[in-house]
């Protein structure tokens, strides 16, 4: 049984390989994009990259994606009220510490008179975290909505039809070696996108 799948994996990683072919499938016609194709297609993913680095969700909209605003608005949003609500409160329990320490500036005084000095750090650090959690998730939505929008735009032009088949069909190639000639067997898998 390990023989078989040994036999099977040298047997799939023994063809040749090649990447997406440069053509662009327009109804039945096949044509092969040109340099200025191209050109117009990259240019459109730094277009939707730089738009949507400027304003979130802009990118998405030159893209005509726009159901996919609000989700990036309602993101950084609720990251946004995280680190403010955060914040306040870190900065409530910190300036309770700093009074709690210097031992009677009262004016200063938040959250001092009711917690320890062990308490007010504690709740001081808890704070701190989620607000720093806080400013990591906004990154992270605010960095997605880039990396979407360019996605989006080097997709645009990409075929999804209906029509895909694999075709499975064995092999046998010969080949020259400095022994002789040898012969080698395998399986080939066309996929094809019509």
């Amino acid at each position: 049984m390990v023989r078989l799948f040994i036999i099977l994996v040298f047997t799939f990683f023994a063809f040749g390989y090649h990447a997406q072919s440069d053509t662009i499938v327009l109804g039945k016609d096949t044509t092969t994009q040109t340099k200025v194709q191209k050109k117009a297609i990259y240019s459109s993913a730094r277009k939707a990259s730089i738009m949507s680095a400027i304003i979130p969700g802009l990118g998405q909209a030159y893209n005509k994606k726009y159901w996919k605003i609000p989700i990036i608005y309602a993101g950084l949003g609720g990251f946004g009220y995280m680190f403010l609500s955060n914040n306040t409160k870190y900065n409530d329990y910190r300036k309770g510490l700093i009074a709690s320490v210097n031992h009677g500036d009262s004016s200063q005084m938040v959250y001092g008179d009711y917690y320890s000095q062990s308490q007010l750090q504690s709740q001081k650090l808890y704070y701190r975290k989620y607000r720093d959690f806080a400013v990591i998730g906004f990154s992270i939505v605010y960095i997605i909505n880039i990396i979407d929008a360019n996605v989006d735009a080097h997709l645009r032009t990409f075929d999804v039809s209906d029509d895909l088949s694999l075709q499975v069909d064995p092999w046998q190639n010969v080949y020259r070696t400095a022994s002789g000639y040898k012969t080698a067997t395998g399986i080939s898998l066309k996929l094809n996108f019509k």
